[in-house]
């Protein structure tokens, strides 16, 4: 079915494909993750004020993950503790990083009146499956291990990210509640990645090539997984999770000229079918990765403003 993008996402589109970029998949990982942050410049809104932001250190077993954590000046405080959201960048488990998402994270720590960590989880292909996921869960315990000293209320950790991100949240949701995480109050999936098999119409349908193409997709996951035993897994595939009771609220958001479109709705309907509360934001005029660019895009900042509104009805 044709997807039609609205006059904004329309010329963002318009304008990469004249910039003539290279394809990400025709460079090697660390010249795409250049590229990737240079984008992100150009698209990034102006970056709220915060209150601070500081560089963490987060123990792990292969050494530390680097992270940093985002105070807004009005933070929600209950008996001096405010709610936290864990967030995990996008880039296909490939690119992307602090600095690639920092300005999102100022904007949701505003949005959401809590403190925001960013987790610099390790990248493929140096790096490849699992080492992202136990990165993020390993962080996820971290931030709740040291709540009190970072300010926060354990018992209102969220977790969240975009794309890979959003897969990443979806996996550490999914193992906090079989026993190997703390108590989750929420999770926000901004068009995630939840199912390697690839099969849904949108991953072969033209129009949906758009920005995040196909290829690139694959270039992504070949980079990212070890072979082919691993779309399988759920730490990889949250969508093959047998069940998805009991897990914590959650925002799903996608975008209507998307790969990942199909995969995610199809989660979301999950979610709500095992008895999950679900916030369902579909934004059909826009392309997977149109959630960062605020500078470009309004549909951009009225995501946010919107998640921010249902972070702060988490409590």
């Amino acid at each position: 079915m044709p997807v039609a993008l609205d006059p904004d996402a329309a010329a963002v589109y318009k304008a990469f494909q004249e910039a003539g970029r290279p394809a990400y998949e025709t460079l090697t990982a660390p010249e795409a993750r250049a590229y990737y942050l240079q984008a992100r410049v150009a698209t990034n809104p102006e970056p709220p004020e915060l209150a601070r932001v500081t560089a963490l250190s987060i123990p792990a077993p292969h050494g530390a993950i680097p992270g940093r954590i985002y105070v807004p000046k009005q933070p929600r405080r209950h008996g001096g503790l405010s709610p936290a959201l864990v967030f995990f960048h996008g880039g296909g488990w490939v690119i992307g990083d602090l600095d690639s998402h920092d300005v999102v994270c100022r904007q949701l720590a505003v949005a959401g009146a809590l403190i925001v960590i960013s987790v610099d989880y390790r990248l493929a292909p140096e790096h490849k499956f699992p080492a992202a996921t136990d990165d993020a869960i390993a962080a996820t315990q971290w931030v709740a291990a040291n709540a009190g000293e970072l300010g926060i209320d354990a018992s209102r950790i969220s977790i969240g990210g975009d794309s890979a991100g959003g897969n990443l949240a979806a996996v550490v949701a999914l193992a906090a509640r079989d026993g190997n995480g703390p108590a989750i109050a929420g999770q926000l999936l901004i068009y995630p990645a939840v199912d390697f098999a690839m099969t849904h119409g949108s991953h072969s349908e033209p129009e949906t090539s758009v920005l995040l193409t196909h290829s690139v997709i694959r270039w992504f996951r070949d980079h990212y997984l070890n072979g082919t035993a691993d779309p399988h897994d759920w730490r990889a595939s949250p969508a093959r999770a047998k069940s998805l009771a009991g897990l914590p609220p959650a925002y799903v958001l996608t975008a209507g000229a998307d790969p990942l479109r199909d995969e995610g709705d199809e989660y979301a309907e999950r979610l709500k079918q095992a008895g999950v509360p679900v916030a369902y934001r579909h934004y059909p005029g826009q392309f997977h990765g149109f959630f960062t660019m605020g500078k470009l895009l309004r549909q951009a900042n009225v995501a946010v403003s919107e998640i921010g509104e249902w972070l702060k009805g988490l409590g």
